[in-house]
């Protein structure tokens, strides 16, 4: 549903409402998502490869089937090592 762009990170949003929303991602090789907060927990599943979550300037490898959540209003950013996919589940209470 969504695939690799060499120039930008790929999205595709999947749902969205006021209760929350799931984003699909997919990072090209050396490619970030530079740092910002939300105002809700998120919690990423990687769905391919493995990427670097970065929460309040510490890094967490995560890899292929595994799942981390972001809290809310820390500051986190995400970064490519190497191509992979994810997907951003939101819930907003």
């Amino acid at each position: 549903m969504v695939e690799y762009n060499k120039t930008s990170i790929a999205s595709r949003i999947i749902t969205n409402n006021e209760k929350g929303n799931l984003t699909l991602f997919a990072f090209d090789k050396g490619q970030k998502l530079n740092p910002q907060s939300d105002p809700y927990d998120a919690t990423v599943q990687v769905l391919e490869g493995s990427g670097n979550i970065i929460i309040n300037n510490k890094v967490h490898t995560i890899h292929e089937g595994e799942c981390l959540t972001m809290p809310a209003n820390i500051p986190h950013s995400i970064e490519a090592p190497q191509r992979f996919k994810m997907l951003m589940t939101m819930l907003k209470s």
